[in-house]
């Protein structure tokens, strides 16, 4: 068996190239070694990256026998856990995820609108007039509270505060690519990364047994929050989750759905006001929709533009370069004969820009959602098969609602000058200097 050829030098050259170069070093890669080429990565299986859609369809379709996601994403483990439903393959994974698919169902939404507006509102109400300010870190603040509220169940007070605090500590070095070198992962002292990282780690957990333990006497009767809803769930042996599997998937659903929708909206508010005619359409459309009072649960799925509009930004600047499986036996893709232990990473950033299934693929354009579906291995943000996200349509529903608010109660710009670079936090790649924009105007 032979591996397709890839870049040279060490392994560590290629680490830092995807770490500050990400971009443009897998378009260099796909020039030179075409639709499947190797790189690797310290500590890290030899990785073989797919663009083709036929490629991407094999390996989402394949055996989870074969194909094991949760190995793929170990890397992970010391922030997620071990029970996580991302670290999790065969039996056990499915076992997750029967539990948890329930209070992600679309018809759920409807139960979360609300507070996903309010919360929207509030921030708004908080951002300076006419001064600079970075949108991205608004965009995290939002989403935090979001998954407070409607995953956590966490109300104002003393609980929610002492929570917010310690995740926001947690998340400020959790997302350090730093974080992502095994070798790194060793207390040198009371400065380095990874002490205090261990420390804050089981800060948030005490609070989270804390909140599992004070849920568990006074009852989860009449809460819709999806944590309470994961404590009822039981499995087809009639067990519930444990403690522990109860906080992996709860740090998950942080992690999963707090930066990387954060970071997808900043992306498309950049998009946004770079192409005055895209935000002149989702500003009638809105009206039209909404008239002049807020976005509603029910006129999200009217906002067609608006969808269109989130997707088009999944594609041009998917938050995510690529997800992985570890082969367990020896497979032919893309019509190479893998062997056993390789990791098969279709890569979404380049199937999201290739030419021949995106026509003028850097060219932002909504349009291409209006006019036609894009199959499941041509357009995969949220990844593809038994292990695409769970919270997909949380996260499609919250950017929606989102968008539409900012953008019907504010009159944005740019900071002039800026031209958003892509930085790396964690496994996501976000705007630069978290997206200046300027606030020129705000209605009631």
């Amino acid at each position: 068996m032979s591996l397709p050829a890839g870049p040279g030098g060490p392994a560590l050259l290629h680490a830092i190239r995807l770490g500050l170069q990400p971009q443009e070093f897998l378009l260099q890669c796909h020039r030179r070694y075409g639709d499947a080429f190797t790189i690797r990565i310290p500590g890290r299986p030899t990785q073989v990256v797919f663009s083709h859609p036929d490629a991407v369809k094999a390996i989402f379709t394949g055996s989870e026998d074969t194909l094991r996601a949760g190995e793929a994403n170990v890397i992970l483990e010391p922030v997620l856990g071990t029970h996580s439903l991302l670290l999790l393959d065969g039996a056990q994974h499915l076992r997750e995820r029967r539990l948890m698919l329930p209070p992600f169902h679309g018809e759920r939404m409807q139960a979360y609108g609300e507070a996903m507006r309010d919360i929207t509102d509030a921030a708004i109400d908080r951002w300076p007039i006419g001064r600079a300010f970075p949108l991205h870190e608004e965009m995290q603040s939002i989403t935090l509270d979001v998954i407070l509220r409607t995953v956590f169940g966490m109300e104002d007070g003393a609980q929610l505060g002492a929570l917010r605090a310690s995740l926001l500590r947690l998340l400020a070095v959790a997302t350090s690519p730093l974080l992502l070198m095994t070798f790194l992962r060793r207390d040198l002292g009371p400065l380095t990364p990874w002490r205090r990282f261990v420390a804050l780690r089981a800060e948030v957990d005490a609070l989270l047994y804390a909140e599992l333990a004070r849920r568990r006497t006074t009852g989860t009767a009449e809460r819709t929050d999806i944590l309470s809803m994961l404590m009822e769930a039981r499995d087809e042996q009639g067990n519930p989750m444990t403690d522990v599997e109860l906080r992996d998937e709860m740090i998950t659903l942080l992690l999963a759905g707090h930066e990387t929708t954060a970071t997808t909206l900043a992306w498309a508010v950049c998009r946004i006001l770079e192409h005055p005619d895209v935000l002149a359409r989702l500003q009638a459309e809105r009206a039209v929709v909404c008239g002049d009072g807020p976005v509603t649960a029910e006129h999200v799925g009217a906002l067609t533009w608006c969808d269109a509009t989130v997707k088009e930004a999944l594609r041009l600047t998917p938050i995510i370069q690529f997800v992985g499986r570890i082969l367990r036996a020896p497979m032919q893709i893309g019509g190479w004969d893998l062997p056993a232990g390789t990791m098969a990473a279709p890569c979404i950033f380049l199937t999201h820009h290739r030419a021949d299934v995106w026509p003028d693929p850097e060219r932002f354009d909504p349009a291409r959602f209006l006019d036609a579906k894009p199959g499941p291995y041509a357009f995969f943000p949220f990844g593809g098969g038994v292990r695409r996200c769970i919270g997909m349509a949380f996260a499609m529903f919250e950017m929606k609602v989102v968008l539409a608010q900012v953008l019907g109660r504010l009159t944005l710009r740019l900071v002039p000058g800026y031209r958003a670079e892509i930085v790396r936090r964690s496994i996501t790649l976000a705007p630069s200097k978290g997206m200046p924009v300027i606030v020129e105007r705000r209605a009631a």
